[in-house]
């Protein structure tokens, strides 16, 4: 039978590299905390860091579909986020530049990001405000030239290692505007300067790339590196958020995919009572669940990306993938543990990674109880919860 994938050329591209890097390496990253830079190195070399970015500024010149699949693939080579996360917020933190930066901002910095020189973090959630974006106290004040950055910002992925963060501040006071909305502003600032503190946050899981959280003690950041239009960052960000959420929800369906993978191998090898254990319903009709829940799953992403894409509305395909993908993933892994039973809990399985890594995806970057919230307003029309 013909294999009809348009992607296949791509996925046997990113399956190429990946075969470079086993279990063995993630289990080693994930122990010591260290960021992969061999794999990054890897994929920058062969142009994948940039596959979203125009071409007209060294990139790929693709969509967000294609990104999807190639974070999908990442995934479920068994690297799951801790190789994901190296690359994703080139792939996709970088959109509202693309959209909304000056001539100046693409021309400077998308290069250099397409080639794996620059690295960026993302600075929206903040300690006291989580996922109610509005409600952040990060402020830029103006000054000659710039502007003054206070405040602090959690979970920045890559914190310790970016050059530039885009971060998302207030410019006019909540009380201050009409619209929640309104008043804040994108900026792309620098990360190495004595006035930005980093501290990397324990966490459970994908240790091999750091989340930090970061403060802003009167950090400067010039007119130039403003992303848009003042005080409508918000508006902008949208251009990076929907993204974010396809793209996370293909790196959920990369884990459950890989986590399907090695129970299955397990339940055909492992022999108990004189009989494989795949030949037992028990653990048989759990992985075939699994197996189908990602595949619908896939079809919500491949939904979402080709909307996106297309210019159309996609903030109820984006939320309702992440969603899906995320409680599908996350079962496909638990039951990668269970068929493996005593031995599932043990690292040199990597299933109990999988299952770490998948279980993030259920928190962030938004939880599955405020996708739900937007589906019941936004898509149902039901009133407002909270």
């Amino acid at each position: 039978m013909t294999n009809t994938d348009p992607h296949l050329e791509l996925r046997d591209g990113v399956r190429r590299i990946c075969a470079d890097f086993p279990d063995e390496y993630w289990r080693t990253c994930e122990a010591d905390h260290a960021f992969p830079w061999a794999f990054y190195q890897a994929f920058a070399d062969a142009g994948w860091v940039g596959v979203a970015i125009p071409a007209e500024f060294g990139g790929g010149g693709a969509g967000i579909t294609e990104a999807s699949i190639l974070l999908e693939e990442i995934a479920a080579s068994g690297a799951c986020l801790n190789g994901c996360s190296a690359i994703h917020l080139s792939v996709f933190g970088m959109n509202p530049v693309v959209k909304h930066g000056s001539d100046w901002m693409k021309a400077t910095y998308l290069p250099r990001v397409a080639s794996g020189e620059l690295h960026v973090s993302f600075g929206v959630t903040e300690p006291d405000a989580g996922t109610d974006t509005t409600n952040i106290s990060t402020r830029a004040t103006k000054v000659d030239g710039g502007y003054r950055v206070r405040g602090r910002k959690i979970w920045n992925s890559k914190g310790d290692i970016a050059e530039k963060c885009l971060l998302l501040a207030r410019t006019t006071p909540l009380a201050d505007v009409s619209k929640r909305t309104d008043g804040m502003t994108l900026f792309l600032i620098d990360m190495k300067v004595p006035e930005i503190g980093i501290e990397p946050i324990p966490k459970l899981g994908r240790n091999a790339v750091t989340s930090c959280e970061v403060s802003f003690d009167d950090a400067f950041v010039s007119d130039a590196d403003v992303v848009g239009e003042v005080g409508r960052g918000f508006k902008q960000l949208i251009d990076g958020l929907n993204p974010e959420r396809i793209l996370l929800a293909a790196e959920a369906l990369g884990i459950g995919r890989v986590a399907v993978q090695r129970a299955v191998a397990y339940a055909n090898d492992r022999v108990v009572f004189g009989r494989p254990i795949g030949k037992n319903q028990g653990i048989s009709f759990p992985l075939a669940d699994a197996h189908m829940r990602l595949r619908a799953a896939e079809m919500m992403i491949r939904e979402a990306s080709a909307r996106y894409d297309a210019g159309l509305p996609c903030g109820e395909e984006a939320n309702s993938a992440k969603y899906l993908a995320a409680d599908a993933a996350f079962q496909a892994a638990d039951h990668a543990i269970q068929t493996h039973g005593g031995m599932g809990y043990a690292t040199e399985y990597d299933v109990e990674r999988y299952w770490r890594e998948a279980r993030l995806i259920r928190i962030a970057p938004i939880s599955q109880e405020m996708v739900l919230n937007y589906v019941a307003e936004h898509v149902l029309g039901l009133p407002r919860s909270y």
